[in-house]
């Protein structure tokens, strides 16, 4: 057997819970990273060299959507870099696993990428806006100041929440592992808006300023909406100890 059929194998059978992630992360990112890992593992790649890999194609992609006009071929290079950077984001994890060589430093510096890359795509997004969108009123310069607040809140408050209940699970005694539970198809439909692969999706219709706007607008409100939602649910689940 390969290296790289191996892995597949290995990995196909250990995956992470689908509960709470989108179609697109479950069906499209996640196998694609279950690739890529594999592909790390016979070339003897360390999950901190895949996650530094990523952030090269994540930031190229940001370079990219500050500095070229929006056009159709911007469009397609920025979504490759954009979408093959997030496949590696999951592929470091994959690879972990696989090898038993997960740590907190690796974890610490995958967050910090994923929190880097929320704060640059929009700030990217705000020069391109400012350079190429010709706004006649500037408030529309907000959005992406405002899209980035809700993006990055999100984020936080997500991994924020987590680690507090891996912290209040241990303090009972229950173990660091949350328990496991089956995926609700219709929760991974609702997440989609705000799933970071829909979101490099949305860079396929750079090159129609109208489009990428009104679509831009939409998935800042459901960013929104979902922060509230979720803000109030983290909320309630650390006010139950042990939950």
């Amino acid at each position: 057997m390969s290296q790289f059929g191996y892995a597949i194998r290995q990995l196909s059978a250990a995956q992470k819970s689908a509960k709470g992630v989108s179609l697109y992360s479950r069906y499209v990112n996640r196998p694609a990273g279950r690739v890529l890992a594999a592909a790390g593992y016979t070339m003897k790649l360390t999950p901190n060299q895949i996650t530094m890999i990523s952030a090269v194609f994540t930031f190229a992609g940001v370079v990219m959507i500050a500095v070229l006009r929006p056009s159709p071929a911007a469009a397609a290079g920025i979504f490759a870099a954009l979408v093959l950077g997030f496949a590696l984001d999951s592929a470091d994890g994959q690879l972990a696993r696989l090898t038993g060589t997960g740590s907190a430093a690796g974890e610490w510096l995958d967050h910090v990428v994923d929190c880097a890359k929320m704060l640059a795509l929009h700030m990217a997004v705000l020069i391109s806006f400012y350079r190429y969108f010709g706004f006649s009123d500037p408030r529309y310069l907000l959005l992406p100041v405002a899209f980035q607040f809700a993006a990055v809140v999100v984020f936080f408050g997500g991994i924020l929440t987590e680690q507090l209940k891996r912290a209040d699970r241990l303090r009972s005694g229950a173990g660091g592992a949350a328990p496991s539970a089956s995926a609700s198809t219709l929760r991974s439909v609702a997440l989609l808006p705000v799933d970071y692969g829909v979101f490099c999706a949305l860079f396929l219709l750079f090159g129609s300023q109208d489009l990428f706007l009104a679509m831009y607008c939409v998935l800042f409100a459901a960013h929104l909406l979902f922060m509230v939602a979720f803000l109030v649910k983290w909320y309630r689940e650390l006010s139950v100890p042990g939950r």
